[in-house]
This record gives C-alpha cells, structure tokens and sequence, in this order.
C-alpha cells in the first residue's frame, strides 16, 4: 500500500482507505464475520484509514469498529469517525444537525466507548448545523485535541467560507466531501484550491458512485429492498438506465488500461493530486482486495482525460442525494 499526507499535518495515510458505513446501515443486510476479515484483510494489505461515524447504524459501526479494534496495535489504525447528525429513536431516520459546543464532549466520549480507543485519531463535524457558528463548533472540537481524546479535526460538506472561519480557529487536517467521475462539481473549483491554500486534505467519499462505478450492478431490481439506494435520486427509474450507461463508458475505459472499472475510477481521483484519499466503502474481502490494488495503477495524462470524458459534466442523471439531505450539504 502506497500512503499520502494527510493534509500538511505530517501524517501519513494510505492511499486508500476503508468506509466502514455499509457493515452496518445503507446497502441491504450485512454478514458480521465477513465484515470482520474484510478489516483483517484491510490491516494485512495496510489500508489504515477506516472511516465511521456515530450516525452509522445508530453506533452500531462504531461498536463493530471497535470490537475488531480491541487487542490490535492501536498505532497501526488510523481511526476517523464523526458526530453531528442525530437519529429519530422511533423511526431511524436522521431528523437533526447538532454541533452546538455543549453537544460536542459528549458525542465524542460516546464514540471513544463504543470504539474501545483513548482516542481518535480524525474527528469529524459530519454536518454542520448554519445556526450554530462554526467558530464555536470548532473551539470544542479543538479542546478535545487539548484534552488528548482526539488527534485531528475536520468537517464534512461545508463551504469553502466555512472551512476557512474553522481553520482560523484551529487547523483542519481534512475535510470529507463526495467525489468521483460522477460527482465533481462538490471538490473541483474553489473547494480544492481553498483546501491546497490551507492545506487540507480531501478525503473522498462514494468514490465509486455509490457502487455504480463498480462494474458489479445492472439495474435498480439488483437492489435489496432494505438498499437505501431505492430511494436516491441518481437510482431512480429513468434515471439510473442512464447512469448504468456512463458506468459502461468508464468500464470500456477500464478495459483499454488494463484494470477493473473499480480501479480505474480510484486512480483516476488519486491522478487528481496527492492530497486526495478515496475511501471506498465495502464489506466484502473480494471487493476491498480489488480497491485496495487501485493504489498500484498509475494513469497516464490521456488515460485521465479519457475517464474524464466518459462521464461529460452535465450526463450524470439525478441528484446525489433527497432534497431533504442535500438541504443540510454546503453551510
């Protein structure tokens, strides 16, 4: 495994990480021992950065995370989770945004006891509530640093004026934003010269669309009907036989490099600068395996533009997520 600066902190990451989130909420039922070796496998192919979050499964993945955890070397694991977003106890659904600084302290001490760990090595704003000022957000989370329960700080789907007011209160190691051939217009601009300016890395979530880029699915009936995905805009009727169709240009792409659509499209976001970290969700061996080989592919200047012009700005159908969770992106 190749690794890369997170940020200009003097730390180093793998290249690609692991999104922890599927083993435990979002993508249909979960086999636990499976997702079990797939961390195993993770250590033993040195993907180090795993991301959660508190949201994820109501603590479930922390707790998961946190198991495989216990008795392993500590120094080895690079941790990040998030809090900030809150469910409905009676319906599961997220219903609040809360990162009020009285909120802050006991999110992460829940998290640290659902982890097993002393600390956390990136602490993240998942989302960030517009009545609350970052300022203050930010300050809690840097007592936290202080207090040595957390490492680094970041945020996740702010605004480039938002990532500057934190970082003025205390630095931000990485901000997490989606990003892939499907989804470019979050990080290309003056998102990523806003975080090259401050020094910031970019950690990429659903950097394979959310699956569709993996080449594996065919059509919304391959869905479980517990598959979150049913009810996101971009797997739509209409709009995901369109989609599917980009996937397959990116795949005829693939197949010209000589890899799998899944690694074309994570060398095509590491081509994108070394301050780039793709985290790849999944909770399968084989599929880990296969993204985790995406950090040996290196990708000429024509093959980058190739992928790029597989999926044409204005081609990807459909939204990238409900209007009601795209209403909390971008504060």
């Amino acid at each position: 495994m190749k690794f890369r600066p997170l940020g200009d902190t003097g730390t180093q990451v793998s290249a690609i990480g692991l999104g922890c989130m599927g083993m435990s909420i979002a993508y249909g039922a979960a086999d636990e021992k499976e997702c079990l070796r797939t961390l195993d496998r993770a250590a033993e192919l040195g993907v180090s950065l795993l991301d959660t979050a508190d949201v994820y499964g109501a603590g479930a993945n922390e707790e998961l995370v946190g198991a495989w955890l216990r008795g392993r070397d500590r120094d080895a694991v690079f941790l990040s989770t998030k809090f900030g977003l809150r469910r409905d106890a009676a319906s599961g659904r997220v219903d609040e945004v809360d990162t009020s600084a009285g909120y802050v302290p006991a999110a992460c001490d829940a998290s640290l006891a659902r982890l097993g760990t002393e600390h956390i090595d990136l602490y993240y704003a998942h989302r960030r509530d517009p009545g609350v000022p970052v300022e203050e957000t930010v300050g809690a989370m840097a007592e936290l640093v202080q207090a040595g329960k957390v490492r680094h700080l970041g945020l996740s789907e702010v605004s480039p004026r938002t990532l500057r007011r934190a970082h003025a209160v205390h630095p931000i190691a990485a901000i997490q934003l989606e990003y892939s051939l499907f989804t470019r217009d979050v990080v290309e601009g003056e998102m990523l010269a806003t975080c090259r300016e401050l020094g910031v890395a970019v950690v990429a979530y659903s950097p394979l669309g959310r699956g569709m880029l993996g080449g594996a699915l065919r059509s919304r009936e391959a869905l479980s009907e517990e598959d979150n995905r049913r009810r996101w805009p971009r797997f739509a009727d209409g709009n995901i036989e369109a989609n599917l169709a980009l996937a397959e240009a990116v795949k005829d792409v693939a197949g010209q490099i000589g890899c799998t659509p899944a690694q074309a499209a994570l060398s095509w976001l590491l081509a994108q600068g070394p301050d780039i970290l793709p985290i790849p969700g999944t909770k399968r061996v084989r599929y880990l395996e296969e993204n985790a080989e995406a950090a040996g592919v290196t990708l000429g200047p024509a093959q980058v533009a190739r992928l790029r012009e597989a999926v044409p700005a204005q081609a990807v159908a459909g939204g990238r997520y409900p209007d009601q969770a795209l209403a909390r992106l971008g504060h």
